[in-house]
């Protein structure tokens, strides 16, 4: 029936109509006290009732008019009424629909005139005694129905809040999931673009030399070839370790190596010099810890600007790793002579990107850009302790 008001109206207004009737032929006095009885009601109150019962079809769509006009009818009932039929009823459903319909405020000042001027009328009016039980009865419905119909709109209210609460916690548990997943993409992209691009180069380079000296110099080839297969091979681990963060946890064939930091940078300057790039390495933060987090973004960064060093900066470049301890944060400087540009053709590209997003992830600081007389910078300011580090300790 929540489809159709207007027939749940109708109904309604039936059965009120109903009875209102049955209550007109209805007596409750009698010569020895209070008995039960039939009597005749008036045409007139016939009338009205018709009339409050028409009125209240339309109770939702204009539930201020209908009181009005139900309240009206009933003080022409009380003033006239004799025997009284309970036209009354009429307008404590329509006071009702106003108080469930509306705020508070205007449910206490409608409830309020619509009490004293019904029963101010009946007592001082009417045709019964001031006193009369029907007087008494009038005043006690309008307040109930003014009481019943604010608390049935306050529930409401508060049950519309509760389900908007709902709805918005669940909003924004949706928009978390995906911002999640989107940051988890993002890395795994990350170190996907560092993995290869790094082995990448270096399969390169040394593919290069082995072609080079295949024929004059097959024992330098055979050299090469030895790193091409040792930097596929970590390649290939690397890669496994980072598709495998999408397995599922608990799942045995999921890789239990933690993630590279600062403590392999000899291993990973090694390769690059094994791919014949001069790098020198200064380094002043023995004993310090790093978070999982930094210290990964330390490598990397440092992994990224070495291969960028690799791929443009000429045969002849050299390169200088400094990480150095400055108070709450460590410095991460990668810096070289070549004659390239590390910075790609476009301007961007996924490398500076990527470490940029890194550091930014962590909340450090990266900038680069050529040096003055010619090579590249790389300079990141990490933090020695995230939030969540600093909690935990």
């Amino acid at each position: 029936m929540k489809a159709y008001p207007l027939a749940l109206d109708a109904t309604l207004a039936a059965g009120v109509l109903l009875c209102m009737v049955a209550g007109s032929f209805v007596d409750p006095r009698g010569e020895n006290g209070v008995t039960w009885g039939l009597r005749t009601p008036d045409p007139l109150s016939l009338v009205l009732m018709a009339f409050g019962a028409v009125a209240l079809v339309f109770r939702r769509r204009a539930p201020r008019t209908v009181l009005a006009v139900t309240g009206g009818l009933s003080l022409v009932e009380c003033v006239t009424g004799d025997p009284r039929a309970p036209v009354a009823m009429a307008a404590v459903i329509a006071l009702y629909t106003v108080a469930a319909t509306t705020d508070r405020h205007t449910t206490w000042r409608v409830g309020l005139l619509t009490m004293t001027v019904l029963t101010g009328a009946a007592m001082l009016a009417g045709p019964l005694p001031w006193y009369a039980q029907e007087n008494l009865g009038i005043f006690a419905w309008t307040g109930m129905a003014a009481a019943g119909g604010d608390a049935v709109r306050s529930r409401r209210a508060f049950v519309q809040a509760i389900r908007e609460r709902a709805e918005k916690a669940e909003r924004t548990r949706e928009e978390e999931a995906r911002r999640r997943v989107a940051e988890e993409r993002l890395r795994i992209a990350r170190d996907l673009h560092d993995v290869v691009a790094h082995h990448i180069a270096l399969v390169n380079v040394q593919a290069g030399v082995a072609a080079h000296v295949m024929d004059k110099r097959p024992d330098q080839a055979k050299e090469a070839l030895a790193h091409v297969r040792e930097a596929s091979r970590s390649a290939l681990n690397e890669l496994r370790a980072t598709v495998g963060l999408l397995r599922q946890s608990g799942d045995p064939e999921a890789p239990t190596e933690p993630a590279p930091g600062l403590d392999r940078l000899d291993e990973l300057v090694g390769t690059f010099r094994a791919a014949g790039l001069r790098v020198e390495v200064a380094r002043t933060d023995q004993g310090t810890r790093l978070p999982a987090a930094v210290d990964l973004a330390a490598y990397r960064v440092i992994q990224e600007a070495l291969t960028n060093v690799q791929k443009h900066a000429g045969q002849s470049a050299k390169a200088e790793v400094s990480v150095v301890r400055v108070g709450p944060s460590i410095e991460i400087s990668v810096l070289d002579d070549g004659s390239g540009d590390e910075a790609p053709a476009d301007g961007g590209g996924h490398g500076l990107l990527g470490m940029r997003e890194r550091v930014t992830a962590v909340r450090g600081t990266l900038t680069t850009g050529p040096r003055y007389g010619g090579g590249f910078r790389v300079h990141a300011i990490l933090p020695v302790k995230t939030r969540t580090s600093s909690s935990e300790d």
